[in-house]
C-alpha cells in the first residue's frame, strides 16, 4: 500500500470530493457521509469533507490513524468494503463509536483506491430502519463511486493539482422558504395552531418558531431564532435534551422527551427528523403535570433431500443461535424438519464422556438418559461417530442391532437414525443424533448434506458453549457487584429489583445501593453506559466510590462531585447518570442530588403521586468542574419514593410522558402494598421492562414510624 497525495487546506479547481460525495448519497439513498484522504508520508486519515450531518457528530474521528479500530480505517487498510448493519453490530465491532453515537443507524465504509495507490476512504450512513444487509445495488454504487473518485484523485496527482479540504455539504434550504414559511397564509395557519412548532437545522439551530412555541419556551421568537434551544432556554440546558436531538438526526427516527419548565409546568417535545433538519412539536404534558401537582389518575411431509439453498438458509439460521439451548431449539426448528427427522439429541463431549445438552421429540426424558455420562471408550454408535469423525447412518432398527448387538437402550419407538459427529476447528465437540419414526434410507447425496450440517451445528455449538461460559462469568460478576441485601435504618423500608437487558450478555451498568450511616442513610441509583463487562466493572467502581464518600461524611453534592471526578480519573470514556439521596427518617426529610438521571416519583400517604422536580447537573464523567445542587424533600411516614433507571420507562414507540403517567397511576393504586410486592408490580406492569431492551433497576423506599 502506498501513500496517497498530500492534503491541502485550499483546494484547487472544482470541489471534486463534495460533488462525488453528494452524488453518492443520492444514488444509495443515504443521509450522511464523509470522505477521508490519506495524509502525506504518514499513516493518517483526515476528514476532507462531510455531508448531511454536522461535523461535530464525527469530531472524535476527524483525524485518525490508519490502524484505528473504526470502519474507514479498516476499509482503507484492508482495501475492502466494511458494512455495519445496525446499533448492536456497531457496539460489538466498534465499541468506541457506539459509546459516542449510541443510536440506531447503518454504515458502510469503502476504500478510495486504484490498483496501486490508496488515496483514502469514505463512509455513508442510513437511518436505523435500513435492512440489516447491504443490497447488491447499494454495494455496486458504492464501489463504482469510490473507483471514479480514485481515478479523479489519480489524475489530479499527475497534474500536480491539490485536492484537499472542501466546505461541508449540508442540505440546501427549500426554495422560497423564509420567515413566513413560503407564504403569508401558511404563516397565519401555523400561528393559529394550539401547540408550539419550531424548526431546527442540522446544527440544532432554531430557524422558525410560531407564537405558541415562543410562549411555551418563555422567550420572544426573535431571541430564539438562530440559537440552540439548550443554550437559549435555561431550563433545557441539560445534556439529556441535546442527546435526543442527536439521536433523532442520526437515526432519522421520531424521538420525544418531557421537560419541566419552572416552576411546575411539564412540556412534551416530539422531534420529527429529516435530511434538512428537524421539526419539533411542543405541547403541555398535562398528565405528567397533574402527577407533578399530586393529582394522578389512576401438511405435506418435507423432502428427504436438502437443497443447497436450504443448507444456506439453515447456516444462516444457526448463526442466530446464542446459547446452547438456542442451538438445540434451532436444530429442532430448522434442521430436523428439513431432513424429515422426528426427534433429536444434542450431545457434548466433556471429561471423556458424552453429556446430553438437550433433546426434542422423544416421548420422555428417560429415553435419552442412556446417552448421558456415556464413556467415550464404550462402543456405541454415538461414541464411534465422535471418535472416528465419520457419521453413522442406520436405515432400520435391524441394521443398528446387527452392528451393535450389545447396545443396551430403552425402546424409543423410532426406526432409523443418523449419528453426526460435531467437529469444529479440527476437534470433536459432540454428537447430534437424528431419529426417524419410520425406516429411512440415506442416499449418498443426503449423507453429504447431513455431514455438512453436522459441521455447521458444531460451529454453532462451539460458539454457544463459549457464550454460555462467558454468560455464567458475567452473571457471577453482576451478582457480586450488586448488593446482596439492603439494610435500611430505623424508619425506612426498602426493596429493589434488577433486570439485565436481554440483548448482549445480559449484564449491564445499572446499579443501586443503600448505605447505612446511622442515624442517617444514603440511597443511590445510577446507570453506566453499555451492557457489557466493562460497564459492569465501572458500575462496581462507582458504587464503591459512593459508599466510601458517604462513609467519610461528605454531603450529597460533595458525593456527586467526588464520584464525577473519580469517573473522569478512571479514563473509561463512559458516562453515567446518578441519583443520590441522604435520608433522615427521624426528621422526615431527604436531600437529593441528580446527575442527568430520570426524576423519582413520590407517593404521599393519601395516595397522591407526583414527579419530583429536582435540581441537577450533567451526567457523571463529562465535566470535572460540574456542580450538583441539591433539593430537600419532605418524607412523612407512609410516603413511598420510587427510584428507577430509564430502562423502566423507555421503549421504542412509547412516549416517556405516557410511560410516566402509567407508572404514576400504578403507584397511586397499589403503593400501599408491602414494598416487595410493590417492586414486583412495578416491574411486571412496565412495557419497557418486559421488552428488556435496556437494563432495569428499581429502588423503593418507604418512610415508616420507626
Amino acid at each position: 500500500m502506498s501513500d496517497g497525495p498530500g492534503t491541502s487546506r485550499a483546494p484547487a479547481g472544482p470541489p471534486v470530493l463534495s460533488l462525488a460525495l453528494a452524488s453518492l448519497l443520492e444514488e444509495v439513498h443515504a443521509h450522511s457521509g464523509a470522505v477521508y484522504l490519506l495524509g502525506p508520508g504518514e499513516p493518517v486519515l483526515e476528514m476532507a469533507v462531510m455531508a448531511g450531518m454536522p461535523r461535530a457528530f464525527a469530531a472524535p474521528w476527524e483525524r485518525v490513524g490508519l490502524s484505528a479500530p473504526i470502519p474507514v480505517a479498516d476499509a482503507a487498510r484492508e482495501r475492502r468494503l466494511v458494512w455495519v448493519g445496525g446499533e448492536e453490530e456497531m457496539a460489538r465491532r466498534y465499541p468506541r463509536i457506539s459509546v459516542v453515537l449510541p443510536y440506531p443507524f447503518a454504515l458502510a465504509a469503502a476504500p478510495v483506491a486504484t490498483e496501486h495507490t490508496v488515496y483514502g476512504a469514505l463512509f455513508v450512513t442510513w437511518p436505523g430502519a435500513h435492512p440489516p444487509e447491504l443490497a447488491d445495488w447499494e454495494r455496486e454504487h458504492l464501489t463504482a463511486a469510490c473507483d471514479r473518485l480514485a481515478l479523479r484523485l489519480e489524475r489530479a496527482a499527475r497534474e500536480d493539482r491539490a485536492v484537499g479540504h472542501e466546505p461541508d455539504v449540508l442540505a440546501a434550504p427549500v426554495p422560497g422558504v423564509a420567515g413566513t414559511l413560503g407564504s403569508v397564509e401558511a404563516a397565519r395557519m401555523v400561528s393559529r395552531l394550539p401547540y408550539g412548532l419550531i424548526s431546527l437545522d442540522l446544527h440544532g439551530r432554531i430557524g422558525f418558531a410560531n407564537t405558541a412555541a415562543a410562549e411555551l419556551l418563555g422567550r420572544p421568537a426573535g431571541e430564539l431564532l438562530g440559537t440552540l434551544p439548550w443554550v437559549s432556554v435555561p431550563w433545557l440546558n441539560d445534556p439529556v435534551y441535546e442527546d435526543r436531538y442527536r439521536a433523532a438526526l442520526l437515526s432519522q427516527q421520531v424521538t420525544s422527551f418531557v421537560a419541566l419548565r419552572p416552576p411546575g409546568e411539564w412540556l412534551s417535545f416530539r422531534m420529527y427528523p429529516g435530511t434538512t433538519g428537524l421539526s419539533v412539536r411542543i405541547s403541555r404534558a398535562r398528565a405528567v403535570a397533574e402527577m407533578a401537582h399530586g393529582t394522578a389518575q389512576a401438511g405435506p411431509g418435507p423432502s428427504r433431500l436438502v437443497t443447497i439453498s436450504q443448507v444456506l438458509s439453515l447456516a444462516g439460521a444457526l448463526t442466530e443461535a446464542v446459547g446452547v439451548q438456542d442451538v438445540v431449539q434451532l436444530v429442532w426448528d430448522e434442521v430436523a424438519p428439513a431432513v424429515g427427522s422426528q426427534a433429536l439429541v444434542l450431545l457434548r463431549a466433556q471429561g471423556g464422556r458424552l453429556h446430553v445438552l438437550g433433546h426434542r421429540g422423544y416421548p420422555s426424558a428417560r429415553v435419552v438418559e442412556r446417552f448421558d455420562g456415556l464413556p467415550l471408550s464404550e462402543r456405541t454408535p454415538g461414541t464411534h461417530a465422535l471418535n472416528s469423525g465419520v457419521p453413522a447412518f442406520f436405515d432400520s432398527r435391524e441394521q443398528l442391532e446387527r452392528l451393535y448387538p450389545d447396545r443396551q437402550e430403552s425402546p424409543d419407538g423410532f426406526a432409523a437414525w443418523a449419528y453426526l459427529p460435531l467437529i469444529a476447528s479440527g476437534r470433536p465437540v459432540g454428537t447430534c443424533v437424528l431419529a426417524y419414526a419410520r425406516p429411512h434410507s440415506f442416499p449418498a447425496d443426503e449423507r453429504a448434506v447431513l455431514t455438512s450440517l453436522g459441521g455447521l451445528i458444531a460451529q454453532a455449538l462451539e460458539r454457544a458453549v463459549l457464550y454460555d461460559a462467558k454468560h455464567r462469568l458475567a452473571h457471577g460478576l453482576q451478582q457480586a457487584l450488586l448488593p446482596h441485601s439492603l439494610a435500611p435504618p430505623p424508619g425506612i423500608e426498602a426493596a429493589a429489583r434488577y433486570l439485565p437487558a436481554t440483548h448482549g450478555m445480559e449484564i449491564g451498568g445499572d446499579f443501586y445501593d443503600l448505605v447505612p450511616t446511622r442515624p442517617l442513610a444514603a440511597a443511590v441509583i445510577g446507570d453506566v453506559q453499555g451492557h457489557n463487562v466493562t460497564a459492569a466493572g465501572l458500575m462496581g467502581q462507582i458504587r464503591t466510590g459512593v459508599r466510601a464518600y458517604t462513609t467519610v461524611g461528605q454531603a450529597p453534592h460533595e458525593v456527586m462531585s467526588s464520584t464525577n471526578r473519580l469517573l473522569i480519573d478512571l479514563g473509561a470514556d463512559l458516562f453515567a447518570s446518578c441519583l443520590y439521596l441522604r435520608l433522615d427518617p427521624s426528621r422526615g426529610r431527604a436531600v437529593m442530588a441528580r446527575a442527568g438521571h430520570p426524576p423519582p416519583l413520590l407517593r404521599r400517604p393519601d395516595g397522591r403521586v407526583r414527579v419530583l422536580d429536582l435540581a441537577g447537573g450533567p451526567l457523571l464523567g463529562i465535566d470535572a468542574a460540574a456542580v450538583y445542587p441539591t433539593t430537600e424533600v419532605s418524607l412523612t411516614p407512609g410516603s413511598v419514593l420510587l427510584l428507577y433507571t430509564d430502562g423502566l420507562v423507555e421503549s421504542p414507540g412509547v412516549d416517556i410522558e405516557d410511560a410516566l403517567v402509567e407508572l404514576g397511576a400504578l403507584l397511586a393504586d397499589v403503593g400501599h402494598q408491602p414494598l416487595e410486592s410493590l417492586a414486583d408490580e412495578v416491574v411486571r406492569h412496565s412495557a419497557a421492562a418486559r421488552e428488556r431492551v435496556d437494563d432495569v433497576a428499581v429502588l423503593l423506599l418507604r418512610a415508616s414510624d420507626g
